[in-house]
């Protein structure tokens, strides 16, 4: 007996499998159903496991940085195996395999990074010493430069796994997005939200990005109709930002833009891996100039750091 026409598969959507990349692609596949007036059913999540998923016992920046968490979705992209892939936009690569374009943003959630360390208040109030449990350098340099005593150490994992880790004792305190503990209803983990100020997010932090092939138009205008002009704006301009500073795992960069009314404004921070210098700069101008604004914003930093920032030189 033939199979039901109106439920027969439209789009295939990629996704890492931890919890909340899952939760990010059903929220675009809800989006999708939702615009286009479809059963979400048409719309099939496809779990597709990475090299970051699989390496767990060193540092991204050892393991060769972003695309770990990215490379094997994008094969599955460019092979037709799926026809969009749902992706953390902090996750995102400056550069792109060739034929593949970010062609849609969601509305992006809350920025800011969340202390997660039971009984304590804030950063300044951790003990001295203390051990703080994270994967990424950013948020070990800013740690760093707050709190030159605190120690690191790596925790790699899920939003989960990390929480476990914490409840063991293996650290004293970690960090995380507070956009990925709202999404798992996950937030009540957090003893503090840390100020955007004090604590810059990493570029993309917060946002969900859509990728597809360039040349599929008509998964491209499905796609457009749940695009978020503001979030696609400010991302572009952190990507910008991001691109001039060649930005990847291996350097503690920070930044975050926002729209507010006909005006983009922007804050950029790269620093030390070990928190002992840092460069700040700042934008705001027309929201047709975000993206020059954003690269203006990389050129100066790249020059204030000069060519030995990142190595140490």
């Amino acid at each position: 007996m033939p199979g039901n026409p109106a439920l027969s598969i439209l789009l295939r959507l990629g996704t890492r499998g931890s919890p909340l990349a899952l939760v990010q692609a059903r929220e675009t596949r809800a989006l999708l159903a939702r615009a286009h007036g479809i059963a979400p059913e048409r719309l099939e999540i496809r779990v597709i496991r990475t090299s970051g998923d699989m390496i767990q016992d060193r540092a991204l920046s050892e393991a060769g940085g972003k695309g770990l968490f990215t490379k094997e979705i994008e094969r599955a992209l460019i092979d037709g195996e799926i026809d969009l892939a749902v992706h953390s936009a902090k996750d995102m690569p400056t550069l792109l395999p060739d034929g593949l374009v970010l062609s849609a943003f969601l509305e992006r959630e809350d920025v800011r990074d969340a202390l997660i360390a039971p009984g304590v208040a804030s950063i300044e109030a951790l003990p001295h010493g203390a051990v703080v449990g994270t994967a990424a350098l950013r948020r070990q340099a800013m740690l760093k430069r707050l709190r030159p005593d605190l120690e690191t150490m790596l925790f790699r994992g899920n939003v989960e796994t990390r929480l476990r880790k914490i409840a063991e004792g293996q650290a004293d305190a970690t960090l995380l997005a507070v956009a990925g503990l709202k999404r798992l209803g996950m937030l009540d983990h957090a003893s503090a939200i840390l100020s955007e100020e004090s604590f810059l997010p990493a570029l993309g932090q917060g946002a969900i990005c859509i990728e597809t092939r360039a040349d599929d138009a008509a998964t491209n205008r499905l796609v457009g109709a749940i695009d978020h002009a503001d979030t696609h704006l400010a991302l572009r301009m952190e990507r910008a930002f991001l691109a001039v500073l060649d930005g990847s795992c291996r350097t503690p960069i920070a930044g975050h833009a926002r729209i507010e009314g006909g005006t983009v404004r922007f804050r950029g921070l790269i620093l030390k891996p070990d928190g002992s210098e840092a460069h700040e700069t700042a934008r705001s101008g027309p929201l047709a100039e975000a993206e020059a604004l954003g690269r203006s914003a990389g050129e100066e930093l790249r020059t204030r750091g000069g060519p030995g920032f990142f190595t140490g030189t």
